[in-house]
C-alpha cells in the first residue's frame, strides 16, 4: 500500500519514465553481501512546504564519489511510494532519470554533484506511521529503521552521514511549532499567515535519525548545565492540556544526563535537547538526534494516571532515548545487521541507570523476567536469530527481544568478566575510536578487547549463533578430599539454518554454602568455554549447596534439578538476591512440571503444595526484606516460562495446575494475605521505595485471595477500588475484579471508563484488563471490545492494548477450539493493509505451534497458512508468516 504516493504536479516538468512499475517480490539482503556506498552524501538541505494532505519536500544533495567503494556510473537513491516532480543535477533541469521499481536511477559522470529532487507526499493518508504522517492534526516523522525513503529519495542507509539544514513553513495557527534536529537558527513570520523556522544539525548522521514535528504543542522547558559548563535548553513538547503530566519525565530526562556523564563520561553536544509526545507511534520512542519522538505512553505521568510501572518505564525509556546520543548517534551503525551495536549496548545502559535510580536486586529480577518472557520463547522458537542476524527480508521484524534484551545480555557478560573499570575502558575507546563514524558489532567488541585486556575471540560465536545454551550442573562431594567437583556441560540446541553450534564462553558466578553456618567461602566467577568442564573446590567437609549464574551472570538455561531441601536452603539463606529469587523460581516450576506432566500422585502434589507454602510463609515473615523484593518472591512463573520447561506445551494442564497451586496458597496462606493487604493499605502514598512495594505487595495479596477466596477478594478489591488514591491501586483492584464473574466487575469497569473517558492512555489500560483477565468469557469480552467506539485500527496502542494482551492471556488466546488463534489471525488479516509493521508483531504467538500439543499445533498451523493465502499482504508480515511455518 503505497501511501505517500501522490501524482506529480501537472505543472511540472516530468520524465516519461516515472511511473513506478510494480514493487518486486520480496528480496533477501545478507549481511556478508555488505559493500560500502558508492556515492556519499555530505550534506543535505531540506525545505517543507507543510501541509496534512500535501507536504512538498524539495531536497538538495552534495553528493560526492566515495573513494573507499568501487566505482558506480550510477546512483541509486532509495524511494517508497514517492513520485518525482522535478529534479536538476548542477542547476539543469533533468529527465533522463528511470525507475526500478520504487528507487530512483541517475547516470552520472564526474566526482560530485549537486542534486535538487521535489517530492510530494500525503501525511494523512500515512497509516503505516513510517516516513512523514498527520497524528492528529500534528505533523511528524518515524524514520528509522527505512522511513526516510518515504519522504525523499535518498540513499536511505545507515552509513551514509550527512549535515542536515532543514527548513519548514506552514499556516501559523495550524503549525505553531515547528522542530527539528540540531539546533535552531532562525525564524519568521510571512503576510500570509504562514511562518517559518529553519534548524541546523552541526553533527553527520544518517538518514535514519532525521526528524520533524509541526502541530499545536506546548512545552515543559528546563536546562542543564553540562560538565564542561555548556547550558543545554531542555523541552518536553506535549498536546495543549498535557504538560502538567511531563514532569516525570523531565526529571527523568535531567537524571539521565547526569548518569551519563558519571557513569560513561559523555556529554551532551547541542544547545537544544528536545521531546516531543505523539499519540499515533508503531515504538516505544526515537533516538532522532536532538529531538526525540516518544510515545506518549513513555512521556504522561501523575499518580492519578500512570502506576508505579509506567513511572518505572518513563523513567527507563527516556533514559534509553537520551543515552542513544552516543550509543547509536554519535556512534552509529554500518547496516541493519548491526542493530543490537546501538540497541543491545543502550538497553544495558538504561539498566544500569534504573538500577541506580531503583532497586538493583528488583531491576535485575524484572530485566530476567522479561528475558525469559519474550526473548527466550524467541530463541526457541522459529524466529529464533543471532544478536547480529545474517540476513533479513524486512528489516522491521528485527527489533525483536533478541536484539535487544539478550544483546544487552550478551555485553552484560563483558562486564561481568572485564569488571566494571576494565569495561569502562574498553568502552572510552569504542567511543574515541569511532565518534562520527557508522560502526559494527565486531568494532564494538575489539574495543572492549584492546581496552579491557580480554581475549573474546570464542566469545564471538555469542554474536553468531542463535538458541539459548543449556547449562547442566553436578556437583559431587569427595569426603576423602574434603573436596567438591562440579562438573558443567553446555549445549546450544538447534535453530532454523543453525543445526550443529559451539561451546559458547560462559560466565557464571558461582558459590557453594555451608549447610551448618548458612554462609559460603566466597563467591567465584567459572569460564566454562568447552562443552564439559570440570572445577575442584577444597575445604567441604561436608556436601554444600550450589548457588550458580549469581545476578543471572549469563543468558543461559541452567538445569541443576537441586533437591528441594537445597532449593529451600536456597530461598532463605543465599545473599545474592537474583539467586535467591531463583531458587523460589525453581522451587516452583520443579513442582508445577512435575504435575503438569503426571508425575505426582495425590500425596506427593500435597507434599510439593506445603514446602511451597512454607517458603512463602518464611518470605512473607521475613522482616530483613523490603517489600519491592518480598513482592518479587512471592510471584508465580509465567505460564509462558512454565511452556519452555516442557518439550510440548500442554497448555490447559500449565493453566489448571498453576492456577490450583495459586489457589491452594491464597487458602493455606489466608490469614497472612490479609494482615498483609491490611498493613499495605496503611502506607500513604508516595513515589518512595517502601510505598512502591506496599503497593506492589497489595495486589499480590488480592491475587492470591481471587485465587484462594473469591468472595474476600471481591470485597477488598471493591473496597480498594473505590479508596484508591492512585492507578497501581485502581488498576490492581480493577484486575482483580475483572478475573472474577461478581455484580461488582461491571459496576467497576463502568466507572473506570467514565472517570477516565477521553483519557486515550488510561482507557488503553481499560482495554488491556479485560482481554489479559483471567475470566472465563475473556474471549467474548474481547471480541465486544473489537467493536466498541472507542476501539480504532488505526492507533497502534489502542490495537496493542487489546490484542496483544489478548495474545499473552495463554487461557483465552489457547482455547481448545481455536477461536482465540482465529481472532489473532483475523486481526492480521485486517490490519496489514492499513499498518503492515504493527500487524507482523502478532505473527509470533502462533508461531509457536510446533512447541504445542497436536490439536492445537493444527490449528495455529491452519491459522497462519490462512494468512499466507492473504493477497497482498506486506513483506513484514509475509517474512513473519513464512519463518513462522518454515521453523
Amino acid at each position: 500500500m503505497n501511501d505517500l504516493a501522490t501524482p506529480p504536479s501537472p505543472t511540472v516538468s516530468t520524465s516519461p519514465a516515472e511511473t513506478a512499475s510494480p514493487p518486486p517480490a520480496p528480496t533477501v539482503v545478507r549481511r556478508l553481501d555488505y559493500r560500502p556506498p558508492a556515492w556519499l552524501v555530505p550534506d543535505i538541505a531540506l525545505d517543507f512546504a507543510l501541509s496534512l494532505d500535501s507536504t512538498r519536500v524539495t531536497s538538495r544533495l552534495r553528493i560526492e564519489r566515495n573513494p573507499d567503494a568501487e566505482p558506480e556510473t550510477t546512483l541509486r537513491l532509495d524511494g517508497d511510494g514517492l513520485a518525482v516532480a522535478s529534479l536538476s543535477i548542477d542547476g539543469q533541469l533533468r529527465n533522463d532519470w528511470r525507475m526500478d521499481g520504487s528507487d530512483l536511477l541517475i547516470d552520472l559522470a564526474g566526482d560530485a554533484h549537486d542534486l535538487v529532487i521535489e517530492t510530494v507526499v500525503n501525511p494523512a493518508a500515512n497509516t503505516q506511521l513510517s516516513g512523514l504522517y498527520a497524528s492528529n492534526g500534528m505533523l511528524c516523522t518515524q524514520c528509522e529503521a527505512e522511513g526516510f525513503r518515504r519522504i525523499t529519495f535518498f540513499p536511505d542507509r545507515p552509513d551514509v552521514l550527512s549535515r542536515y539544514h532543514v527548513r519548514m513553513s506552514g499556516d501559523k495557527a495550524a503549525f505553531p511549532v515547528l522542530l527539528s534536529n540540531g539546533n535552531p537558527v532562525a525564524q519568521g513570520d510571512n503576510a500570509d499567515g504562514s511562518h517559518w523556522a529553519e534548524w541546523d544539525d552541526p553533527w553527520p548522521k544518517p538518514s535514519y535519525l532525521f526528524a520533524l514535528v509541526a502541530g499545536e504543542l506546548l512545552a515543559n522547558r528546563a536546562s542543564f548545565t553540562t560538565r564542561s559548563g555548556r547550558d543545554v535548553s531542555l523541552a518536553i513538547f506535549v498536546r495543549p492540556g498535557d504538560e502538567t503530566r511531563t514532569d516525570h519525565a523531565m526529571r527523568s530526562l535531567i537524571a539521565s544526563m547526569t548518569w551519563d556523564e558519571d557513569a560513561y563520561g559523555r556529554e551532551y553536544d547541542l544547545d537544544d535537547f528536545n521531546i516531543v509526545a505523539v499519540s499515533d507511534f508503531n515504538a516505544g520512542a526515537m533516538e532522532n538526534k536532538g529531538l526525540n519522538v516518544f510515545n506518549t505512553r513513555y512521556i504522561l505521568a501523575d499518580p492519578e494516571t500512570a502506576t508505579d510501572g509506567d513511572y518505572d518505564a518513563i523513567e527507563g525509556v527516556v533514559g534509553h532515548e537520551y543515552f542513544h546520543n552516543w550509543s547509536g548517534n554519535r556512534v552509529t551503525c554500518r547496516d541493519w545487521f548491526q542493530l543490537s551495536l546501538k540497541e543491545g549496548f543502550t538497553v544495558l545502559r538504561d539498566q544500569q541507570f534504573s538500577a541506580e535510580r531503583g532497586s538493583p536486586p528488583v531491576k535485575r529480577i524484572e530485566d530476567v523476567r522479561i528475558l525469559r518472557g519474550s526473548q527466550f520463547p524467541e530463541d526457541s522458537g522459529p524466529l529464533a536469530h543471532p544478536i547480529r542476524p545474517d540476513s533479513y527480508q524486512e528489516i522491521s521484524n528485527f527489533y525483536t527481544a533478541t536484539v535487544y534484551n539478550k544483546g544487552a545480555e550478551v555485553i552484560r557478560m563483558m562486564t561481568v568478566m572485564a569488571g566494571p573499570d576494565a569495561f569502562r575502558k574498553g568502552t572510552d575507546l569504542y567511543f574515541d575510536r569511532h565518534d562520527g563514524e557508522a560502526a559494527t558489532c565486531e568494532d564494538f567488541i575489539k574495543a572492549i578487547e584492546d581496552g579491557a585486556g580480554l581475549d573474546l575471540t570464542q566469545f564471538r560465536r555469542w554474536y553468531e549463533q542463535a538458541g539459548t545454551p543449556r547449562i547442566e550442573a553436578e556437583a559431587v562431594h569427595h569426603p576423602a578430599t574434603q573436596s567438591v567437583t562440579l562438573t558443567l556441560r553446555q549445549t546450544v540446541p538447534a535453530t532454523p539454518g543453525q543445526p550443529d553450534k559451539q561451546p559458547m564462553p560462559i560466565p557464571l558466578r558461582t558459590a557453594l554454602f555451608d549447610r551448618a553456618t548458612g554462609k559460603h567461602h566466597g563467591e567465584q566467577l567459572l569460564l566454562l568455554t568447552d562443552a564439559e568442564q570440570s572445577f575442584t573446590f577444597a575445604g567441604y567437609d561436608t556436601p554444600p549447596v550450589l548457588s550458580i549464574n549469581r545476578g543471572f551472570s549469563a543468558p543461559v538455561a541452567i538445569a541443576t534439578q537441586l533437591p528441594t531441601a537445597d532449593l529451600l536452603f536456597l530461598a532463605e539463606h543465599d545473599d545474592d538476591p537474583f539467586a535467591r529469587y531463583e531458587a523460589m523460581q525453581q522451587l516452583v516450576v520443579q513442582h508445577l512440571v512435575a504435575a503438569v506432566t503426571g508425575q505426582l500422585d495425590a500425596s506427593a502434589l500435597e507434599r510439593g503444595r506445603r514446602e511451597i507454602g512454607e517458603a512463602f510463609a518464611a518470605i512473607l515473615a521475613d522482616s530483613g526484606l523490603d517489600d519491592l523484593m518480598r513482592g518479587e518472591l512471592v510471584i508465580l512463573p509465567g505460564e509462558g516460562y512454565l511452556s519452555e520447561q516442557l518439550a510440548v506445551n500442554e497448555p490447559a494442564r500449565i493453566h489448571a495446575e498453576r492456577e490450583a497451586l495459586k489457589a491452594w496458597l491464597g487458602q493455606h496462606l489466608g490469614t497472612e494475605w490479609r494482615a498483609l493487604h491490611d498493613r499495605c493499605a496503611a502506607v500513604p502514598y508516595s513515589l518512595e521505595a517502601a510505598a512502591r512495594g506496599a503497593r506492589k505487595l497489595k495486589t499480590q495479596a488480592l491475587v492470591y485471595l481471587a485465587a484462594g477466596d473469591p468472595a474476600e477478594a471481591v470485597r477488598r478489591a471493591k473496597a480498594q477500588y473505590d479508596a484508591a488514591d492512585c492507578m497501581t491501586d485502581r488498576q490492581g483492584a480493577l484486575m482483580t475484579l475483572c478475573g472474577l464473574d461478581d455484580p461488582a466487575r461491571e459496576e467497576a469497569l463502568a466507572d473506570f471508563h467514565d472517570r477516565f473517558a477521553g483519557n486515550a492512555l488510561v482507557i488503553d489500560k481499560w482495554f488491556s484488563l479485560q482481554a489479559g483477565s483471567l475470566n472465563p468469557k475473556a474471549i467474548e469480552h474481547t471480541k465486544a471490545l473489537a467493536t466498541h467506539p472507542d476501539f480504532t485500527m488505526t492507533n497502534p496502542n489502542r490495537v496493542r492494548s487489546l490484542y496483544m494482551a489478548f495474545a499473552a492471556n495463554p487461557q483465552a488466546f489457547n482455547a481448545a477450539s481455536g477461536e482465540g488463534y482465529r481472532i489473532i489471525a483475523d486481526l492480521i488479516i485486517a490490519l496489514d493493509p492499513i499498518n503492515g509493521s504493527t500487524a507482523a508483531r502478532f505473527v509470533s504467538p502462533l508461531g509457536r505451534w510446533k512447541k504445542m500439543e497436536p490439536g492445537r499445533a493444527k490449528l495455529m498451523r491452519a491459522e497462519l497458512e490462512r494468512i499466507a493465502a492473504t493477497p497482498g499482504l506486506s513483506r513484514d508480515t509475509t517474512e513473519q508468516v513464512q519463518r513462522s511455518l518454515a521453523g
